[in-house]
């Protein structure tokens, strides 16, 4: 593996490493929502959630659309919905240790 293609795999997990932006993903598992929507579900801010969004769709997580003055965003395809299930599937079979580290980042 080169290093460019290791750097892009970190700036890419880089997009699952919040917990905002991970509230963002789940938030969209269902269908694509108007940024109003995510702000309410996710219980954030305004412009705190535009960030995370940014970052999203920077990764290419997300992709947005506008409609008239609103904006759009969902999930970039399949491929992103089956890796946040298989978060689920991949923490339930480590959950115990996953709360037990010590060298996690907030």
């Amino acid at each position: 593996m080169t290093n460019n293609t290791l750097d892009m795999k970190v700036k890419l997990i880089h997009g699952f490493s919040n917990k905002t932006r991970i509230q963002i993903l789940e938030c969209l598992k269902d269908g694509e929502k108007p940024v109003s929507q995510i702000v309410e579900e996710v219980k954030g801010n305004q412009s705190n959630i535009s960030q995370h969004l940014a970052c999203l769709k920077g990764c290419g997580i997300i992709v947005g659309r506008n409609e008239g003055k609103f904006c759009f965003y969902s999930l970039r395809n399949q491929h992103i919905r089956d890796l946040l299930d298989m978060f689920d599937v991949v923490l339930s079979d480590v959950q115990s240790d996953v709360a037990c580290c010590e060298n996690h980042m907030e």
